[in-house]
């Protein structure tokens, strides 16, 4: 099932988000988040009108995704970035396809012209699932970080979106 989140599933999301970043190159951090950092994350998301899906099985969060801002300037107002965290032992089923395919319908209503992804580059299985739905490789930044002892390469892959009826300046 997947819905909107509520502040009760945080603790799964802290989960998943704190073994991505223990774990995996997926997140550029070395240190797990607290409760407290997740309350604050979700109050911005609310307050600022960003979406923060997830999937539910069992009545445990297995994955979850939401969307921000690319950059602060005002004229990005059409694009905006993406995450998707999927639990480890959930991964390879769908959940992440499925995440990202609302998040593309509700850019799309919301009329958001341009969706970004920054992958790290050794992660294959999510750029597959980017360019399975139709993300186009748009650039790398070469020793973009450093963790677990090694340089990690961002890539970056873009979505077109439907775009505003009538885009405006300001």
């Amino acid at each position: 099932m997947i819905r909107e989140a509520v502040e009760n599933d945080l603790g799964n999301i802290l989960e998943i988000f704190n073994d991505a970043i223990i774990n995996t190159t997926a997140i550029y951090d070395y240190k797990a988040h607290t409760i407290d950092d997740r309350k604050q994350w979700y109050k911005k998301k609310k307050e600022e009108g960003y979406p923060i899906l997830v999937v539910e099985e069992n009545n445990k969060v297995i994955g979850f995704a939401t969307y921000g801002p690319f950059r602060a300037w005002p004229a990005y107002k059409y694009t905006v970035e993406h995450s998707i965290y999927v639990d480890g032992k959930y991964r390879n089923k769908g959940t992440g396809t499925l995440l990202a395919k609302e998040l593309i319908r509700i850019t799309n209503e919301r009329e958001y012209a341009t969706m970004v992804a920054g992958i790290d580059e050794s992660n294959k299985k999510s750029i597959q699932l980017h360019e399975k739905l139709g993300f186009k490789y748009t650039g790398r930044i070469d020793k973009a970080g450093f963790k677990f002892g090694k340089w990690l390469n961002l890539v970056f892959y873009q979505l077109e979106l439907e775009g505003p009826k009538n885009p405006i300046d300001g």
